[in-house]
């Protein structure tokens, strides 16, 4: 066993030592293009990610899933590109592409052969200001998006639920209306809608492109000037704008059932904060804290309490989106044994709640959990996609680059007794919506 300890040290003491080595270059084009640059010549393969500072989150009111309709439509034509040639263009070239909608940012990306970088870099900026909105295109993929949303949410009973969840937590802030849109108002968006949304947010002055695998800083930067340059910024873009939520004074309830749900459940969610530029520390304990409390199936304080012995619960979970731009939300769920009802199911949830907060956190099991998250971390880096969306994601998040930095190391130096106070704080039922789900069941 000490061989075995030894030899997953080494890995991580060598992953750690390829973390400091790592090359991240950083620059700002005049036009207000911030780009970074992740070195990694393992491989000849290029990550090229152009992300948004815009997200469903800033959708103007009675238009939701505008964000997300606007990606799918940048695959269409541009003044330089035929609709459907730029995803053509690269699965010719042996490359792979797409993009993708959240709260707080869009982001378009392509994987393929370093050598191709001028390439898909030409064709993102012709869509950065280039895009050719067609009214035959609108009601065409009108009907896609709102297909994906049959298929995603309508014919999934737990999403629907999660919107109802969010809808519940979130009562004034936009984080409470689903990326995707409400079904009703994707039914009216436009063409003019497309149009006035893309001219408002799509701009140079409003995006972070991120390039990481097998470059040159300074040849990215050449081919940025070359095609990203000539863009002139939008000086309409300012800070984001967003309403903010009232005061949670009191704890809300859900119950939702469902003939086609699987198992009943309960969940829990917490209004939590988020990771803040240049102040990570309480979100860095709730990170730990959603690790100590669910983040292993059969170690974690939830898992040791509920579904061993007099088991209560087939499964226990926790989580933490501490990746946002506003105040998210920290989560628990519960997933009881038979003949356990969901009353008892969150009963016995409270109470090994309360018990953990009294114990506090046993030092073996945190340390446990410091090596498997600095392991995670070091494994990451095999994955260029995955290093480029980390710089990607917490920059249009708010975050700085030394922020995202910072972050491995501020997650190994919360102690337990961090995670603990951060529990108490987050844990305020006042700020907290309960869900009961349940499995609809035939009565005689």
């Amino acid at each position: 066993m000490r061989r075995i300890a030894g030899a997953v040290l080494a890995v991580i003491w060598a992953g750690t030592a390829a973390v400091a080595e790592q090359g991240v270059t950083t620059f700002t084009l005049d036009n207000g293009l911030e780009a970074v640059v992740i070195e990694d010549h393992r491989a000849p393969v290029v990550v090229h990610m152009v992300w948004y500072r815009v997200g469903s989150a800033d959708e103007p009111i009675g238009k939701s899933g505008i964000a997300h309709f606007l990606e799918h439509l940048m695959f269409k034509a541009t003044d330089e590109l035929e609709s459907g040639e730029f995803s053509q263009t690269v699965a010719a070239n042996g490359g792979s592409d797409n993009a993708f909608t959240s709260l707080d940012y869009t982001a378009y990306f392509q994987r393929i052969a370093s050598d191709r970088l001028d390439l898909v870099m030409g064709m993102e900026a012709s869509r950065m200001d280039g895009l050719a909105l067609k009214e035959e295109d609108i009601a065409t993929e009108r009907d896609v998006v709102i297909e994906e949303r049959n298929q995603r949410t309508d014919n999934d009973p737990g999403a629907l639920f999660n919107e109802q969840l969010m809808a519940s937590q979130f009562l004034n802030h936009p984080y409470g209306i689903p990326i995707i849109g409400w079904k009703h108002e994707a039914h009216t968006l436009d063409l003019a809608d497309a149009q006035t949304f893309y001219e408002a947010h799509y701009a140079p002055n409003n995006a972070i492109l991120v390039v990481a695998g097998d470059v040159d800083p300074d040849e990215v930067r050449a081919l940025a000037e070359k095609h990203y340059g000539p863009i002139p910024a939008n000086p309409a873009i300012g800070a984001r704008e967003r309403v903010s939520e009232p005061p949670q004074l009191a704890a809300r309830r859900l119950d939702y059932s469902d003939p086609r749900l699987g198992n009943d459940y309960v969940t829990r969610s917490y209004l939590a904060p988020e990771r803040d530029p240049g102040d990570q520390k309480e979100a860095a304990a709730l990170a730990m804290l959603a690790e100590v409390l669910g983040g292993s199936p059969t170690t974690s304080v939830l898992a040791r309490k509920l579904q061993f012995g007099d088991a209560k619960a087939v499964y226990t979970g926790a989580w933490y989106r501490g990746e946002s731009y506003d105040d998210t939300t920290f989560g628990l769920v519960i997933v009881p044994v038979e003949g356990v009802s969901l009353e008892e199911a969150e009963t016995a949830l409270d109470k090994a709640v309360a018990e953990f907060l009294e114990e506090g956190v046993d030092e073996a099991e945190l340390e446990r959990i410091r090596m498997q998250v600095r392991a995670s971390e070091i494994y990451a880096l095999d994955d260029v996609s995955a290093i480029a969306y980390r710089y990607g994601g917490g920059l249009t998040s708010g975050l700085t680059v030394e922020d995202i930095d910072a972050w491995p190391e501020l997650l190994q130096e919360v102690t337990g007794e961090e995670i603990v106070a951060a529990a108490r704080r987050v844990f305020d039922r006042r700020t907290s919506v309960t869900g009961h789900v349940s499995v609809t069941r035939e009565t005689n």
